[in-house]
C-alpha cells in the first residue's frame, strides 16, 4: 500500500528535525529584528581590538578552537572557576589562552547588553567576533549561523583528550577529529589557522635537539629564541616567520622547508594522509580559504545548544 504524499512528507520532515535538531533554530539574521545594532557593535568592538592589540585574532581563533571542539560552541571555555567548581579555561592546555580574546568577548558583551539586555549569546558572539578578525587578517569571509545558547556546565576534566596537544602523534590527532565528524582534509584546513598566532618555547623546545625536520638554520634561531626559556616562560615563536599577522597559505608552503614550529606541524608534512592535503593548500591559497571556510562554517555549529539545553548569560564569565 502506497503512503499518502502529506504522510511521507511529515515523516521526513520529522526524521531531519532529528538528525539536526539544533541547527534548525539557527538562522544568518537571528538578531535582525531582537538587536538590530548586532553586527554593527560587534564589528566596532572587533575593530578597536585589533588594532589596539594585533595579537587579538590569533588569541580569539585559538579561544574559538578550545570552545568549540571538546563538547560544542557553547561558550563554556568563558566561564570561570570557583571554589566548587574548575572550569574549563583552568585545565593545563588551556591556561595559555590569551587575555585579549576573553577581553574582546567582555567588551562585545557589555556593548551588546547595554544595547539590548539579555538577548545575544557568549556563543554567538565569539563565534562571529573569530570571523570577521579572520577576515579582516586577510582570511575568507564565510556565513556564521546565529541563535546559539551558553552552556551551563563547564568542567575542566573534561577537555583532556579533547583538544590536539602539539606533541600527540599525528594518527591520534586524525583520530580525535575523526570522532568529533571531521575529515582528515578538514582537520588539515583548519590546522591552517596556525598561519596567526604564536606558540610559547615549552611547546617546541624540547625538540629542537633531537627532530630531524628542523630546517638547521631555523632550529639554530630557534634554540637562541628560547635560550632563556627556563628564567622566561613567556617567551614564544611565530607559527608562521614569513607572514605572521597575515592569514594565507605560507603556513603550509613553510612546512616543506623545514620551518614548522610544532612537533605537530611536522607530523602533518610527514604523514601519508595529510601530506596531500598540505601540499595542495600550499601551492592553491584560494583552495586552503573555500576548505577552510568550510570547515569552520561546520566547526562553528559543531554541539552547539539552543532552547532549553542553554541559557543567554549575563556575564560571559558566570552562570546565570
Amino acid at each position: 500500500m502506497a503512503m499518502p504524499k502529506e504522510r511521507f512528507f511529515l515523516i521526513l520532515i520529522s526524521f531531519s528535525s532529528l538528525i539536526y535538531p539544533s541547527q534548525s533554530r539557527l538562522s544568518y539574521n537571528y538578531y535582525s529584528k531582537s538587536c538590530p545594532n548586532f553586527n554593527k557593535i560587534i564589528q566596532e568592538t572587533v575593530t578597536s581590538k585589533q588594532i589596539t592589540s594585533p595579537s587579538t585574532a590569533a588569541g580569539t581563533l585559538r579561544l574559538f578552537f578550545h570552545d568549540c571542539l571538546p563538547n560544542g560552541c557553547d561558550a563554556s571555555i568563558l566561564i570561570s572557576s570557583t571554589p566548587f567548581n574548575s572550569a574549563e579555561r583552568d585545565a593545563d592546555i588551556n591556561l595559555s589562552l590569551p587575555g585579549d580574546a576573553f577581553d574582546l568577548v567582555t567588551r562585545a558583551k557589555t556593548a551588546l547588553e547595554l544595547s539590548c539586555p539579555n538577548t545575544v549569546s557568549c556563543a554567538d558572539i565569539l563565534t562571529i567576533a573569530t570571523r570577521d578578525l579572520v577576515t579582516m587578517v586577510g582570511g575568507p569571509y564565510y556565513n556564521v549561523l546565529l541563535g546559539r545558547k551558553d552552556y551551563r556546565i563547564s568542567k575542566s576534566s573534561y577537555v583532556e583528550g579533547n583538544l590536539p596537544r602539539p606533541t600527540m602523534p599525528m594518527s591520534k590527532i586524525i583520530s580525535l577529529f575523526a570522532a568529533k565528524g571531521f575529515s582528515v582534509q578538514e582537520m588539515v584546513a583548519l590546522s591552517g589557522a596556525h598561519t596567526i598566532g604564536f606558540s610559547h618555547c615549552k611547546e617546541f623546545k624540547s625538540y629542537l635537539y633531537n627532530d630531524t625536520h628542523y630546517n638547521q638554520r631555523f632550529v639554530q634561531a630557534l634554540r637562541n629564541a628560547c635560550a632563556d626559556y627556563p628564567k622566561n616562560p613567556t617567551l614564544s615563536v611565530f607559527n608562521d616567520i614569513m607572514t605572521p599577522n597575515n592569514f594565507d597559505n605560507k603556513y603550509f608552503d613553510n612546512l616543506g622547508k623545514g620551518l614548522g614550529l610544532l612537533e605537530s606541524d611536522h607530523g602533518l608534512y610527514n604523514n601519508p594522509m595529510t601530506n596531500p592535503f598540505v601540499e595542495i593548500y600550499a601551492k592553491d591559497e584560494k583552495k586552503f580559504f573555500q576548505d577552510f571556510a568550510r570547515a569552520m562554517e561546520k566547526l562553528s555549529v559543531y554541539g552547539i545548544k539552543t532552547g532549553r539545553r542553554g541559557e543567554i548569560r549575563r556575564r560571559c564569565d558566570a552562570i546565570n
